[in-house]
Protein backbone atom coordinates (compact mmCIF):
# COMPACT_ATOMS: atom_id res chain seq x y z
CA UNK A 1 0.00 0.00 0.00
CA UNK A 2 1.26 3.39 -1.29
CA UNK A 3 1.29 5.49 1.99
CA UNK A 4 1.99 8.96 0.40
CA UNK A 5 -0.32 12.36 0.48
CA UNK A 6 -1.56 12.68 -2.47
CA UNK A 7 -1.02 16.81 -3.64
CA UNK A 8 -1.39 16.90 -7.62
CA UNK A 9 -3.38 14.65 -10.00
CA UNK A 10 0.56 13.94 -11.83
CA UNK A 11 1.06 12.32 -8.56
CA UNK A 12 -1.38 9.91 -8.36
CA UNK A 13 -1.10 9.22 -12.10
CA UNK A 14 2.75 8.36 -11.49
CA UNK A 15 2.06 6.11 -8.35
CA UNK A 16 -0.51 4.41 -11.18
CA UNK A 17 2.25 4.20 -13.78
CA UNK A 18 2.54 0.87 -13.28
CA UNK A 19 -0.14 -0.24 -14.49
CA UNK A 20 0.76 1.38 -17.72
CA UNK A 21 3.93 -0.08 -18.16
CA UNK A 22 2.54 -3.83 -17.45
CA UNK A 23 1.27 -2.71 -21.19
CA UNK A 24 4.12 -1.42 -22.24
CA UNK A 25 6.35 -4.29 -21.63
CA UNK A 26 9.36 -1.91 -20.84
CA UNK A 27 11.27 -3.53 -17.63
CA UNK A 28 14.13 -4.53 -19.58
CA UNK A 29 14.85 -1.37 -21.16
CA UNK A 30 17.70 0.09 -18.60
CA UNK A 31 19.81 -3.07 -18.75
CA UNK A 32 23.92 -3.04 -20.70
CA UNK A 33 23.17 -2.12 -24.21
CA UNK A 34 25.11 -4.78 -26.58
CA UNK A 35 27.44 -2.43 -27.82
CA UNK A 36 30.15 -5.15 -28.92
CA UNK A 37 27.65 -6.58 -31.55
CA UNK A 38 27.70 -5.81 -35.45
CA UNK A 39 25.87 -3.22 -36.79
CA UNK A 40 23.90 -2.63 -39.70
CA UNK A 41 24.61 0.71 -42.08
CA UNK A 42 21.86 3.01 -40.05
CA UNK A 43 23.12 1.63 -36.49
CA UNK A 44 20.51 -0.87 -35.86
CA UNK A 45 21.99 -3.93 -34.55
CA UNK A 46 20.93 -7.45 -35.70
CA UNK A 47 18.33 -6.10 -37.66
CA UNK A 48 16.78 -4.47 -35.13
CA UNK A 49 16.78 -7.21 -32.30
CA UNK A 50 20.12 -6.75 -30.24
CA UNK A 51 20.29 -8.86 -27.16
CA UNK A 52 22.30 -7.32 -24.24
CA UNK A 53 24.49 -8.87 -21.62
CA UNK A 54 25.58 -8.68 -18.52
CA UNK A 55 27.99 -11.63 -17.28
CA UNK A 56 27.44 -13.52 -20.84
CA UNK A 57 23.40 -13.71 -19.66
CA UNK A 58 20.93 -11.89 -22.59
CA UNK A 59 18.60 -9.53 -20.82
CA UNK A 60 16.59 -8.01 -23.29
CA UNK A 61 15.87 -7.68 -27.18
CA UNK A 62 15.22 -3.98 -28.35
CA UNK A 63 15.82 -1.63 -31.26
CA UNK A 64 18.78 0.76 -30.18
CA UNK A 65 19.99 4.03 -31.85
CA UNK A 66 23.35 5.49 -31.99
CA UNK A 67 24.80 8.87 -31.10
CA UNK A 68 27.62 10.62 -31.45
CA UNK A 69 29.45 12.36 -28.72
CA UNK A 70 32.63 14.79 -28.41
CA UNK A 71 34.77 13.04 -26.21
CA UNK A 72 38.21 14.80 -24.65
CA UNK A 73 41.25 13.35 -23.18
CA UNK A 74 41.85 15.55 -20.13
CA UNK A 75 45.90 15.78 -19.44
CA UNK A 76 46.49 13.53 -16.22
CA UNK A 77 47.35 16.27 -13.49
CA UNK A 78 46.98 19.19 -15.72
CA UNK A 79 45.16 21.45 -13.73
CA UNK A 80 41.46 22.55 -15.01
CA UNK A 81 39.87 23.29 -17.86
CA UNK A 82 36.29 24.19 -19.09
CA UNK A 83 33.73 22.54 -21.38
CA UNK A 84 30.25 23.42 -22.59
CA UNK A 85 27.48 21.78 -21.69
CA UNK A 86 24.30 22.26 -24.22
CA UNK A 87 20.93 21.48 -24.13
CA UNK A 88 19.68 19.24 -27.44
CA UNK A 89 16.78 19.22 -29.36
CA UNK A 90 14.22 18.28 -26.48
CA UNK A 91 15.52 20.53 -23.94
CA UNK A 92 17.14 23.63 -26.63
CA UNK A 93 17.24 26.42 -23.59
CA UNK A 94 19.48 24.33 -21.05
CA UNK A 95 22.91 26.01 -20.89
CA UNK A 96 25.82 25.70 -18.85
CA UNK A 97 29.60 23.93 -18.67
CA UNK A 98 31.42 21.70 -17.04
CA UNK A 99 34.64 22.72 -14.75
CA UNK A 100 36.84 19.03 -15.21
CA UNK A 101 39.93 18.94 -13.49
CA UNK A 102 42.97 16.21 -13.49
CA UNK A 103 44.84 16.36 -10.06
CA UNK A 104 45.76 13.09 -7.81
CA UNK A 105 45.01 9.72 -9.84
CA UNK A 106 40.91 10.93 -10.42
CA UNK A 107 39.36 13.66 -12.63
CA UNK A 108 36.88 15.90 -10.61
CA UNK A 109 33.73 17.44 -12.36
CA UNK A 110 31.98 20.44 -11.22
CA UNK A 111 28.57 20.74 -13.44
CA UNK A 112 26.78 24.04 -13.61
CA UNK A 113 23.23 24.27 -15.43
CA UNK A 114 20.67 26.40 -16.23
CA UNK A 115 17.04 25.63 -17.81
CA UNK A 116 16.79 22.35 -16.69
CA UNK A 117 12.92 21.75 -16.42
CA UNK A 118 11.33 18.39 -14.17
CA UNK A 119 12.52 15.36 -15.72
CA UNK A 120 8.93 13.57 -16.00
CA UNK A 121 7.48 16.30 -18.53
CA UNK A 122 8.67 13.87 -21.01
CA UNK A 123 6.01 11.23 -19.15
CA UNK A 124 5.09 9.92 -16.43
CA UNK A 125 7.50 7.31 -15.79
CA UNK A 126 10.87 10.05 -16.19
CA UNK A 127 11.23 11.25 -12.87
CA UNK A 128 14.82 12.52 -12.40
CA UNK A 129 17.72 13.25 -14.64
CA UNK A 130 21.09 11.35 -14.81
CA UNK A 131 24.71 12.54 -15.09
CA UNK A 132 26.86 10.04 -17.38
CA UNK A 133 30.87 9.86 -18.95
CA UNK A 134 30.54 8.10 -21.87
CA UNK A 135 33.96 7.03 -22.95
CA UNK A 136 34.76 6.73 -26.38
CA UNK A 137 34.17 3.19 -27.28
CA UNK A 138 30.55 3.89 -25.57
CA UNK A 139 30.79 2.27 -22.33
CA UNK A 140 28.42 4.74 -20.24
CA UNK A 141 29.49 5.56 -16.37
CA UNK A 142 26.38 7.03 -14.40
CA UNK A 143 27.93 9.79 -12.45
CA UNK A 144 24.87 10.50 -10.49
CA UNK A 145 21.67 12.18 -10.29
CA UNK A 146 20.77 15.37 -11.55
CA UNK A 147 18.77 17.56 -9.19
CA UNK A 148 17.60 21.06 -10.22
CA UNK A 149 16.63 23.48 -7.44
CA UNK A 150 15.36 26.96 -7.43
CA UNK A 151 12.95 28.90 -9.54
CA UNK A 152 15.59 29.28 -12.58
CA UNK A 153 15.87 25.35 -12.24
CA UNK A 154 19.44 25.51 -11.92
CA UNK A 155 22.17 22.89 -11.03
CA UNK A 156 25.24 22.90 -9.05
CA UNK A 157 26.63 19.79 -8.61
CA UNK A 158 30.70 18.03 -7.88
CA UNK A 159 31.42 14.24 -9.11
CA UNK A 160 34.17 12.44 -10.44
CA UNK A 161 35.67 9.73 -12.22
CA UNK A 162 38.71 7.76 -12.56
CA UNK A 163 38.08 7.88 -16.76
CA UNK A 164 40.77 9.42 -18.78
CA UNK A 165 38.89 10.40 -21.79
CA UNK A 166 35.19 10.85 -21.96
CA UNK A 167 32.26 13.08 -23.06
CA UNK A 168 29.68 14.13 -20.66
CA UNK A 169 25.38 13.74 -21.41
CA UNK A 170 22.26 14.60 -19.43
CA UNK A 171 19.56 11.76 -19.68
CA UNK A 172 15.86 11.73 -18.21
CA UNK A 173 15.38 8.36 -16.32
CA UNK A 174 12.71 6.86 -14.13
CA UNK A 175 15.02 6.71 -11.13
CA UNK A 176 18.67 7.58 -10.19
CA UNK A 177 20.43 3.53 -10.04
CA UNK A 178 20.06 2.65 -13.87
CA UNK A 179 22.72 1.28 -15.45
CA UNK A 180 22.60 2.72 -19.15
CA UNK A 181 21.53 5.74 -20.57
CA UNK A 182 17.81 6.16 -22.18
CA UNK A 183 17.67 7.62 -25.28
CA UNK A 184 15.93 11.28 -23.46
CA UNK A 185 19.47 13.22 -23.91
CA UNK A 186 18.44 16.42 -22.87
CA UNK A 187 22.57 17.59 -22.35
CA UNK A 188 25.56 17.06 -24.22
CA UNK A 189 28.68 18.53 -24.07
CA UNK A 190 30.78 20.31 -26.64
CA UNK A 191 34.39 21.51 -26.77
CA UNK A 192 34.83 25.34 -26.77
CA UNK A 193 37.64 26.10 -29.33
CA UNK A 194 40.53 27.80 -27.75
CA UNK A 195 39.16 27.37 -23.92
CA UNK A 196 38.76 23.14 -23.84
CA UNK A 197 42.48 22.00 -22.45
CA UNK A 198 44.39 18.85 -22.62
CA UNK A 199 42.52 17.77 -25.68
CA UNK A 200 44.88 15.06 -27.04
CA UNK A 201 42.54 14.12 -30.34
CA UNK A 202 38.53 15.26 -31.21
CA UNK A 203 37.45 11.63 -31.10
CA UNK A 204 33.43 10.56 -31.97
CA UNK A 205 32.43 8.90 -29.21
CA UNK A 206 29.19 6.09 -30.47
CA UNK A 207 27.63 5.60 -27.90
CA UNK A 208 24.74 3.06 -28.28
CA UNK A 209 20.76 3.88 -26.26
CA UNK A 210 17.93 2.82 -25.86
CA UNK A 211 15.49 4.17 -28.67
CA UNK A 212 13.54 7.80 -27.41
CA UNK A 213 9.99 6.88 -25.97
CA UNK A 214 10.22 3.59 -25.22
CA UNK A 215 8.85 4.07 -22.00
CA UNK A 216 6.55 6.50 -23.45
CA UNK A 217 6.00 8.71 -26.48
CA UNK A 218 8.21 11.87 -25.97
CA UNK A 219 8.21 14.98 -28.12
CA UNK A 220 9.99 17.50 -25.57
CA UNK A 221 9.59 18.73 -22.64
CA UNK A 222 5.98 19.60 -22.57
CA UNK A 223 5.08 16.12 -23.27
CA UNK A 224 3.03 16.88 -19.63
CA UNK A 225 1.92 20.25 -18.83
CA UNK A 226 1.47 20.21 -15.01
CA UNK A 227 5.14 18.27 -14.55
CA UNK A 228 6.35 17.13 -10.66
CA UNK A 229 8.88 19.08 -9.38
CA UNK A 230 10.82 18.92 -5.88
CA UNK A 231 8.96 21.56 -4.35
CA UNK A 232 5.64 19.40 -3.38
CA UNK A 233 5.57 17.86 0.08
CA UNK A 234 7.16 14.50 -0.64
CA UNK A 235 10.50 14.51 -2.20
CA UNK A 236 11.11 13.25 -5.75
CA UNK A 237 13.54 10.50 -4.45
CA UNK A 238 9.88 9.03 -3.13
CA UNK A 239 8.25 8.86 -6.18
CA UNK A 240 11.44 7.63 -7.95
CA UNK A 241 11.31 4.72 -5.20
CA UNK A 242 7.78 4.04 -6.34
CA UNK A 243 8.88 4.39 -9.82
CA UNK A 244 11.65 1.53 -9.45
CA UNK A 245 9.16 -0.58 -7.73
CA UNK A 246 6.61 -0.87 -9.90
CA UNK A 247 9.18 -1.57 -12.83
CA UNK A 248 11.14 -4.00 -10.87
CA UNK A 249 7.79 -5.85 -9.98
CA UNK A 250 6.68 -5.76 -13.51
CA UNK A 251 10.27 -7.60 -14.50
CA UNK A 252 8.83 -10.33 -12.46
CA UNK A 253 11.06 -9.80 -9.17
CA UNK A 254 7.90 -11.32 -7.16
CA UNK A 255 8.93 -14.51 -8.57
CA UNK A 256 12.44 -14.27 -9.45
CA UNK A 257 14.06 -12.04 -6.28
CA UNK A 258 11.31 -12.24 -3.60
CA UNK A 259 13.93 -11.38 -0.93
CA UNK A 260 15.80 -8.60 -2.68
CA UNK A 261 11.74 -7.09 -2.90
CA UNK A 262 10.84 -7.77 0.21
CA UNK A 263 13.96 -5.30 1.50
CA UNK A 264 12.57 -2.90 -1.34
CA UNK A 265 9.07 -2.96 0.40
CA UNK A 266 10.57 -2.69 3.87
CA UNK A 267 13.21 0.48 2.63
CA UNK A 268 10.03 1.94 0.78
CA UNK A 269 7.41 1.77 3.52
CA UNK A 270 10.09 3.14 6.22
CA UNK A 271 9.80 5.83 3.76
CA UNK A 272 6.35 6.01 2.99
CA UNK A 273 6.15 6.27 7.22
CA UNK A 274 8.28 8.87 7.44
CA UNK A 275 6.56 11.13 4.89
CA UNK A 276 3.37 10.69 6.24
CA UNK A 277 5.13 11.07 10.06
CA UNK A 278 4.25 14.28 12.11
CA UNK A 279 7.92 14.30 13.27
CA UNK A 280 9.09 14.11 9.77
CA UNK A 281 12.85 13.48 8.69
CA UNK A 282 13.54 14.62 4.78
CA UNK A 283 17.47 13.16 4.88
CA UNK A 284 16.32 9.83 6.19
CA UNK A 285 13.06 9.74 4.11
CA UNK A 286 15.12 10.52 1.35
CA UNK A 287 17.66 7.94 2.09
CA UNK A 288 15.16 5.21 2.75
CA UNK A 289 13.91 6.21 -0.81
CA UNK A 290 16.88 6.07 -2.44
CA UNK A 291 17.86 2.86 -1.10
CA UNK A 292 14.85 1.10 -2.25
CA UNK A 293 15.87 2.19 -6.07
CA UNK A 294 18.66 0.58 -5.61
CA UNK A 295 17.68 -2.55 -4.44
CA UNK A 296 14.81 -2.38 -7.07
CA UNK A 297 17.20 -1.66 -9.75
CA UNK A 298 19.01 -5.22 -7.89
CA UNK A 299 16.29 -6.91 -8.04
CA UNK A 300 15.23 -6.33 -11.34
CA UNK A 301 18.20 -7.51 -13.29
CA UNK A 302 18.30 -10.47 -10.96
CA UNK A 303 14.70 -11.17 -12.10
CA UNK A 304 16.08 -10.37 -16.02
CA UNK A 305 18.61 -13.00 -15.47
CA UNK A 306 16.72 -15.72 -13.90
CA UNK A 307 13.74 -14.97 -17.06
CA UNK A 308 16.36 -15.48 -19.40
CA UNK A 309 17.81 -18.63 -17.97
CA UNK A 310 14.20 -19.88 -17.69
CA UNK A 311 13.53 -18.97 -21.66
CA UNK A 312 16.99 -20.81 -22.50
CA UNK A 313 16.23 -23.73 -20.28
CA UNK A 314 12.96 -23.81 -22.11
CA UNK A 315 14.28 -23.64 -25.60
CA UNK A 316 17.12 -26.29 -24.24
CA UNK A 317 14.38 -29.12 -22.71
CA UNK A 318 11.92 -28.29 -26.02
CA UNK A 319 15.16 -28.97 -28.43
CA UNK A 320 16.06 -32.12 -26.21
CA UNK A 321 12.42 -33.29 -26.54
CA UNK A 322 11.83 -32.72 -30.61
CA UNK A 323 15.82 -34.32 -31.15
CA UNK A 324 14.75 -37.45 -28.78
CA UNK A 325 11.17 -38.07 -31.10
CA UNK A 326 13.25 -37.55 -33.91
CA UNK A 327 16.22 -40.14 -32.94
CA UNK A 328 13.54 -42.21 -31.85
CA UNK A 329 11.76 -41.87 -35.39
CA UNK A 330 14.75 -42.74 -37.14
CA UNK A 331 15.63 -45.60 -34.82
CA UNK A 332 12.77 -46.98 -35.63
CA UNK A 333 13.39 -47.13 -39.87
CA UNK A 334 16.36 -48.14 -39.23
CA UNK A 335 15.33 -51.44 -37.13
CA UNK A 336 12.96 -51.95 -39.80
CA UNK A 337 15.35 -51.38 -42.99
CA UNK A 338 17.64 -53.82 -40.66
CA UNK A 339 15.10 -56.36 -39.90
CA UNK A 340 14.74 -56.62 -43.93
CA UNK A 341 18.14 -56.53 -45.00
CA UNK A 342 19.35 -59.38 -42.39
CA UNK A 343 16.04 -61.37 -44.40
CA UNK A 344 18.01 -60.84 -47.99
CA UNK A 345 21.31 -61.59 -46.69
CA UNK A 346 20.09 -64.59 -45.19
CA UNK A 347 18.58 -65.82 -48.12
CA UNK A 348 21.84 -64.76 -49.93
CA UNK A 349 24.19 -66.93 -47.28
CA UNK A 350 22.03 -70.09 -48.23
CA UNK A 351 22.55 -69.64 -51.81
CA UNK A 352 26.19 -68.70 -51.02
CA UNK A 353 27.13 -71.73 -49.16
CA UNK A 354 25.49 -74.01 -51.61
CA UNK A 355 27.84 -72.60 -54.70
CA UNK A 356 30.58 -72.64 -51.97
CA UNK A 357 30.37 -76.67 -51.01
CA UNK A 358 30.46 -77.13 -54.61
CA UNK A 359 33.43 -75.36 -55.48
CA UNK A 360 35.56 -76.49 -52.81
CA UNK A 361 35.36 -80.03 -53.67
CA UNK A 362 36.52 -78.57 -57.45
CA UNK A 363 38.75 -76.41 -55.41
CA UNK A 364 40.30 -79.05 -53.00
CA UNK A 365 42.57 -81.03 -55.94
CA UNK A 366 43.97 -78.07 -57.71
CA UNK A 367 44.76 -76.87 -54.04
CA UNK A 368 46.60 -79.65 -53.44
CA UNK A 369 48.24 -79.73 -56.89
CA UNK A 370 48.82 -76.10 -56.57
CA UNK A 371 50.50 -76.39 -52.89
CA UNK A 372 52.84 -78.60 -54.11
CA UNK A 373 54.23 -75.99 -57.14
CA UNK A 374 54.26 -73.43 -54.82
CA UNK A 375 56.53 -75.01 -51.99
CA UNK A 376 58.90 -75.96 -54.66
CA UNK A 377 58.93 -72.51 -55.99
CA UNK A 378 58.93 -70.97 -52.26
CA UNK A 379 61.90 -73.02 -51.72
CA UNK A 380 63.81 -71.83 -55.02
CA UNK A 381 63.16 -68.13 -54.52
CA UNK A 382 64.35 -68.36 -50.61
CA UNK A 383 67.23 -69.99 -51.77
CA UNK A 384 67.85 -66.86 -54.51
CA UNK A 385 66.64 -64.48 -52.27
CA UNK A 386 69.36 -65.95 -49.62
CA UNK A 387 71.99 -65.87 -51.98
CA UNK A 388 71.16 -61.86 -53.00
CA UNK A 389 71.19 -60.96 -49.56
CA UNK A 390 74.77 -62.59 -48.77
CA UNK A 391 76.07 -61.24 -51.80
CA UNK A 392 74.39 -57.36 -51.11
CA UNK A 393 75.79 -57.57 -47.88
CA UNK A 394 79.24 -58.84 -48.89
CA UNK A 395 79.36 -55.55 -51.30
CA UNK A 396 78.56 -53.45 -49.32
CA UNK A 397 81.12 -54.86 -46.71
CA UNK A 398 84.06 -54.36 -49.59
CA UNK A 399 82.48 -50.85 -50.13
CA UNK A 400 82.61 -49.87 -46.57
CA UNK A 401 85.94 -51.29 -46.49
CA UNK A 402 87.72 -49.59 -48.59
CA UNK A 403 87.05 -46.48 -46.87
CA UNK A 404 87.13 -47.46 -43.00
CA UNK A 405 87.57 -50.48 -41.34
CA UNK A 406 84.66 -52.41 -41.17
CA UNK A 407 83.86 -55.65 -40.15
CA UNK A 408 80.42 -58.20 -39.72
CA UNK A 409 78.91 -59.49 -37.02
CA UNK A 410 75.87 -60.94 -35.53
CA UNK A 411 74.85 -57.10 -34.83
CA UNK A 412 75.17 -56.05 -39.02
CA UNK A 413 78.57 -54.27 -40.71
CA UNK A 414 80.47 -52.26 -38.20
CA UNK A 415 82.17 -49.77 -39.61
CA UNK A 416 84.62 -48.00 -36.71
CA UNK A 417 86.28 -44.24 -36.24
CA UNK A 418 89.04 -44.02 -34.45
CA UNK A 419 89.98 -41.96 -31.73
CA UNK A 420 92.54 -39.93 -34.26
CA UNK A 421 89.31 -38.80 -36.36
CA UNK A 422 88.45 -36.62 -33.53
CA UNK A 423 90.82 -33.80 -31.25
CA UNK A 424 91.73 -35.02 -28.22
CA UNK A 425 88.68 -34.75 -25.54
CA UNK A 426 86.65 -33.42 -27.88
CA UNK A 427 83.87 -34.09 -30.47
CA UNK A 428 84.60 -32.04 -33.49
CA UNK A 429 85.47 -34.19 -36.81
CA UNK A 430 88.67 -34.29 -38.19
CA UNK A 431 88.93 -33.12 -41.75
CA UNK A 432 90.46 -36.51 -43.11
CA UNK A 433 87.38 -38.13 -40.86
CA UNK A 434 84.77 -35.62 -42.57
CA UNK A 435 86.14 -37.12 -46.50
CA UNK A 436 85.69 -40.66 -44.79
CA UNK A 437 82.33 -40.09 -43.76
CA UNK A 438 81.58 -38.05 -47.02
CA UNK A 439 82.35 -41.24 -48.60
CA UNK A 440 80.21 -43.85 -46.31
CA UNK A 441 77.17 -41.04 -46.93
CA UNK A 442 77.36 -41.52 -50.81
CA UNK A 443 77.39 -45.80 -50.04
CA UNK A 444 74.41 -45.53 -47.58
CA UNK A 445 72.48 -43.38 -50.06
CA UNK A 446 72.73 -46.57 -52.67
CA UNK A 447 70.49 -48.76 -49.87
CA UNK A 448 67.50 -46.60 -48.36
CA UNK A 449 66.69 -49.27 -46.32
CA UNK A 450 69.52 -49.86 -43.94
CA UNK A 451 69.54 -48.78 -40.65
CA UNK A 452 72.24 -47.05 -39.14
CA UNK A 453 73.43 -46.86 -35.47
CA UNK A 454 76.08 -44.50 -34.51
CA UNK A 455 77.37 -45.61 -31.16
CA UNK A 456 80.23 -43.52 -29.21
CA UNK A 457 82.95 -45.23 -26.66
CA UNK A 458 85.17 -44.31 -24.35
CA UNK A 459 88.09 -45.80 -22.41
CA UNK A 460 88.20 -45.91 -18.49
CA UNK A 461 90.30 -42.57 -18.03
CA UNK A 462 88.03 -40.00 -16.11
CA UNK A 463 83.96 -40.06 -14.36
CA UNK A 464 81.38 -41.83 -15.28
CA UNK A 465 79.31 -38.66 -16.09
CA UNK A 466 82.25 -37.01 -18.98
CA UNK A 467 82.95 -39.94 -20.69
CA UNK A 468 79.13 -40.44 -21.29
CA UNK A 469 78.86 -36.99 -22.13
CA UNK A 470 82.03 -37.04 -24.47
CA UNK A 471 80.94 -40.69 -26.01
CA UNK A 472 77.39 -39.18 -26.98
CA UNK A 473 78.37 -35.81 -28.20
CA UNK A 474 80.88 -37.94 -30.96
CA UNK A 475 78.09 -39.45 -31.88
CA UNK A 476 75.72 -36.58 -32.56
CA UNK A 477 78.83 -35.00 -34.43
CA UNK A 478 78.89 -38.08 -36.79
CA UNK A 479 74.92 -38.21 -37.02
CA UNK A 480 74.91 -34.66 -37.60
CA UNK A 481 77.56 -34.98 -40.66
CA UNK A 482 76.12 -37.45 -42.36
CA UNK A 483 72.75 -36.33 -42.58
CA UNK A 484 74.18 -32.92 -43.79
CA UNK A 485 75.29 -35.29 -46.46
CA UNK A 486 71.96 -36.33 -47.37
CA UNK A 487 71.84 -39.65 -45.27
CA UNK A 488 68.18 -40.06 -44.16
CA UNK A 489 68.01 -38.92 -40.80
CA UNK A 490 64.97 -41.26 -39.78
CA UNK A 491 67.24 -44.06 -40.53
CA UNK A 492 70.00 -42.90 -38.19
CA UNK A 493 70.32 -42.97 -34.28
CA UNK A 494 73.07 -41.43 -32.00
CA UNK A 495 73.92 -42.80 -28.68
CA UNK A 496 76.82 -42.59 -26.33
CA UNK A 497 78.05 -46.00 -24.45
CA UNK A 498 80.58 -44.01 -22.85
CA UNK A 499 83.14 -46.46 -20.96
CA UNK A 500 80.43 -49.62 -21.71
CA UNK A 501 81.19 -52.31 -23.95
CA UNK A 502 84.80 -52.29 -24.22
CA UNK A 503 86.78 -54.14 -27.09
CA UNK A 504 89.97 -54.01 -25.31
CA UNK A 505 91.68 -54.21 -21.84
CA UNK A 506 91.57 -50.16 -20.81
CA UNK A 507 95.02 -51.01 -18.67
CA UNK A 508 96.81 -50.16 -21.26
CA UNK A 509 97.38 -47.59 -23.73
CA UNK A 510 97.05 -49.72 -26.84
CA UNK A 511 93.94 -50.70 -25.57
CA UNK A 512 92.25 -47.21 -24.23
CA UNK A 513 93.19 -46.41 -27.81
CA UNK A 514 91.27 -49.22 -29.31
CA UNK A 515 87.94 -48.34 -26.52
CA UNK A 516 88.27 -44.65 -27.67
CA UNK A 517 85.60 -44.99 -31.12
CA UNK A 518 82.77 -44.34 -32.60
CA UNK A 519 81.06 -47.15 -34.64
CA UNK A 520 78.51 -47.33 -37.23
CA UNK A 521 76.77 -50.21 -37.43
CA UNK A 522 75.00 -50.83 -40.45
CA UNK A 523 71.92 -53.12 -40.22
CA UNK A 524 68.60 -53.69 -42.52
CA UNK A 525 66.59 -56.29 -44.83
CA UNK A 526 68.62 -55.72 -47.74
CA UNK A 527 71.71 -57.25 -46.39
CA UNK A 528 69.95 -60.04 -43.76
CA UNK A 529 69.85 -58.30 -40.73
CA UNK A 530 67.87 -56.99 -38.03
CA UNK A 531 68.82 -53.63 -35.56
CA UNK A 532 69.89 -54.77 -32.46
CA UNK A 533 71.60 -53.25 -28.83
CA UNK A 534 75.25 -53.76 -28.47
CA UNK A 535 76.78 -56.29 -25.79
CA UNK A 536 80.10 -57.01 -24.11
CA UNK A 537 79.64 -60.71 -25.87
CA UNK A 538 78.17 -59.38 -29.45
CA UNK A 539 80.50 -56.79 -29.75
Amino acid sequence: MIRIAIRSAHLAATLLMGGALCCAAVAPAQELNPTADARTANGVQNGGRPVGELNGVPLYRVNVVQRDLDAVNYFHRSGSTKIAMTGTSLLPRVKGEAKVGSEKGRISIDVHLEGLTPANGFGPEYLTYVLWAITPDGAPSNLGEVLPTGGGMKVDMQVTTNLQSFGLIVTAEPYFAVKVPSDVVVVENHIIEDKTAGVLGKVNAHYTLLPKGLYAETAGSKTVFDPITRNEHSPLELYEAHNAYNIARLAGADKYAPDILAQVQTALKNADDMDMSKHRDEKMEITYARDAVQRAEDARISSLRKREAERQQAQVDARQVAESQAAASQLAAQQEALNAERARAAADREAAERARAEAQAANAQAAAASANAAAADSAAKAAAAQQSVVAMRERLKEQLNAVLATQETARGLVVTLGDVLFDTGRSNLKQNAQISLAKVSVILQQYPDLKLQIEGYTDAVGSDEYNLKLSQSRADSTKAFLVTNNVNPESVTATGYGKSHPVADNSTAQGKAQNRRVEMVVSGPSIGVQTQAPTDAGQ
